[in-house]
Formats: C-alpha cells, structure tokens, sequence
C-alpha cells in the first residue's frame, strides 16, 4: 500500500530527534497558525527569548544602568561574535563581530576589501543575488571607480565554480556571492568557489543570510576572506536583528573599514583627536552596539548549540524532502513547479515553488493560518525552521495550498 504525505509525516514526527525543541518557542493563540513555513525570512521567538529580554530590561539596564557598560555590554560585540563563530559559523575565536545591519556590514567588508586590492579594477558578483548585495557593490563601484562584471545566474539554480573561473583574473579585487541563494536555494560550493577566486589574487565575501544557523558552515576550513550575515531568520534573533561580520584572522591587519566610529577606535574613552583604529576584529565596530537587540542572542545559540547543527541540517533536509514529495504527488497537477535545486548536496533550507499567478493565494493562505513567502515573479517560498517546525505542519500547510489550486481551477 502506498504511504500518503500525511503517514510520512507522522511517522517522521515520531522518529524526530529534535521534536522537543518545538515546545521551547511561544506558541500562538490557537486558531491563528496553521502551519508557519517563513522561518527562512522571520524565526519564530523563544519563550525564553521573552524572560531573557525582561530580565535584562528589569534587572541589567533597570538595576545595573550605565554600569552594565563596563561589565560585559561593552564586549557583547566580540563575546557573542565568538559564540556565534563557534555555534553555528565553523570560525574560531577573535574573527566574527555582531553589531549594524547587514547592509552596513556589507559596505564595509566590501569598502575595505577593494580598498586593499589597489589597482585591481573589477568586482565580481551575480544578477540573482539578493538585491542589497547588488545594490551596495554598485555604490561601492560608483565611490571607487570600479568595474561589476555580472555573471548571469539561473533564478532556478544559483553560481558555480566554473562559472567565477570564467570571469576572474588578474584585475578582479574581490567577489561576492550568497551560501545559499534566497530565491532558488541553491547551495553553493563556497571552498570552490574560493580556490578558484584566491588563485587570481581576489578576496571572497559571502552572504551567509539564509545558511546561517540551518546548513553547516566551514569559514576557517574553506579559506572564506570576509563574510556577513542576518541573525533574525534561523537564528531566531528577531525583526530587525543585528547581523554579524566575519574577517579573517590574516586580513585584519590589512582591511580597513570606512566607517570610522568611536567603538572601533584604539582607545574609545579616551575621546581624542584623529582615528586609530583597534586591533582585531573591533576594528570593525563604529557606533554604540545594540545591546537590547542582542538579548534573544543569547538565548537562540543556547538552543542551537543544544541541537548541534548536523542535526539541524539532517531534519532540514527531511523537512524540504517532504516538500519536494508533496510538490509532485500533490502539486504539480496544477501546474507548480520546483524552481531549485533537488538534490541534497545542493539544496540549502527551503524550496521554491513556482506557477503563474501564486500571488493571488497569499491572502487566503494567510487566512487559513498557512505563511509561506512570496518571491516576484510567481514563487512561494516553502522554509521550515527545523528546530521549530513539524512534518506535519509542513504537511498542513501544503494540504490547504493544495485545496486552493482545486477551488480556483473549478
């Protein structure tokens, strides 16, 4: 007898090493969720998220007021930055930091990176990464004087190896592309990709956005240069998180940041005259650190050093193979088709799913209880959060999408 979705599902529930981790997150009130399959753009929160940010708000910045600075708030930064390097980034200490937004992080990296390759004239980057990517080397361009030369990627697919040895050589100062693409999911091959780029002399900046806490990630094992990334999607660190940078233990005596502010200097309280900037990867601060909005930090690398993120990456790869199944069983009939990668080595944390006019069943799948994501032209993005989604869930939510198709093509 042939075994349905849903029996799957159940029966991966039941054998589900990490299914205690689903009661650690603040459950709606019932009847407004479904099935939640955003966790690739928004985690959900911890309930110990919660008590960890009214214990801070009562008892560090209510009780220990500006003496909290020098007691540990001041390292935040650089502590939490190990953390997250050990956890979840494969980087070893004194090489992440934690502070702006992925934007600013970008600028920077990038800023310094092509600074440090003076007369080299070409940055290398592709046209389906994400759009801030593309937008701030194109500034970063315009500042410099510098040349982009796009590779042309399939939305359905993301960037090769072969395809950066094509274009790379002896004017290129650095590359940039995203571990796993956010439209496709494509996953890349990131120590490929380096080999090939540092064998013409160019540095490497990776977007880890959507990898970051969901696929296992070797910085210091693959010879990654620079590296940014958001901590408000499997990282569970909230809207508007703050994001983190990665630079390479070699290169913080060479790359220089151009964003010179008081936290990054040599000596921050002694206020004087001119900028020298820290050793080290504080260096790459500027401003005042967003401390509140680092709280769920503590409490999301807690959880994913409990589950270890092997085991992450192991249900993940269940969570989108079921997908996958449902797309073609359940699916395809109606005209949905998988736009990414299908084979494991390839696949980062979520599936797309494509067909004509899939932007008109956003409103009656919000209504239902069912939130996937919506990606132009014509895509819905389908990423369970392992640590916080079930199979089943999964399977709901396709269920109801499925209902849909038949009832509109009635």
């Amino acid at each position: 007898m042939t075994v349905g979705p849903l029996d799957r599902a159940a029966a991966l529930d039941a054998a589900d090493p990490l299914a205690g981790h689903r009661s650690r997150f603040i459950t709606p009130p019932a009847g407004e969720l479904l099935s939640y399959l955003d966790g690739n753009s928004l985690g959900r929160p911890l309930e110990a998220t919660a008590e960890l940010v009214g214990e801070f708000i009562r008892k560090q910045w209510g009780g220990r007021l500006i003496r909290g600075w020098d007691e540990s708030w001041l390292d935040w930064p650089l502590t939490l930055g190990d953390r997250l390097g050990a956890v979840a980034l494969g980087a070893s200490a004194g090489q992440t930091v934690i502070g702006d937004s992925t934007t600013v992080l970008l600028y920077k990296l990038a800023r310094a990176a092509v600074d440090a390759r003076p007369g080299r004239r070409t940055v290398v980057l592709d046209t389906d990464n994400f759009p801030t990517d593309r937008y701030v080397l194109e500034g970063v361009a315009a500042e410099r004087g510098l040349r982009l030369e796009w590779i042309e990627t399939d939305p359905a697919a993301g960037i090769t190896a072969e395809q950066v040895a094509g274009v790379v050589g002896d004017d290129t100062a650095l590359v940039l592309f995203s571990h796993v693409a956010y439209r496709s999911g494509w996953l890349a091959d990131v120590a490929g990709i380096n080999r090939v780029a540092h064998a013409a002399g160019a540095l490497t900046l990776w977007d880890l956005c959507h990898s970051a806490g969901s696929v296992p990630i070797a910085l210091d094992e693959w010879g990654v240069d620079l590296a940014v990334g958001c901590t408000y999607k499997y990282l569970n660190g909230g809207p508007g998180a703050p994001a983190f940078a990665y630079l390479r233990h070699e290169l913080q005596g060479e790359l220089r940041q151009p964003i010179q502010g008081w936290m990054g200097h040599r000596a921050a309280f002694e206020m004087g005259p001119g900028y020298e900037p820290a050793a080290g990867i504080r260096a790459l601060l500027s401003g005042t650190p967003p401390i509140l909005a680092m709280v769920p930090l503590h409490a999301n690398l807690d959880m994913l050093a409990d589950a270890g993120i092997e085991a992450v990456r192991a249900k993940s790869l269940l969570l989108t193979d079921l997908v996958l199944d449902i797309a073609d069983e359940w699916l395809a009939p109606y005209g949905v088709e998988v736009a990414g990668p299908r084979e494991a080595a390839r696949r980062g944390g979520h599936v797309t799913l494509r067909r004509d006019g899939f932007q008109e069943f956003l409103e009656p799948l919000w209504d239902s209880g069912v939130i996937p994501d919506y990606r132009r032209p014509d895509g819905l993005r389908i990423g369970p959060a392992p640590l916080s989604t079930s199979f089943t869930e999964v399977c709901q939510g396709l269920t109801v999408l499925r209902d849909l198709l038949e009832k509109a093509r009635r």
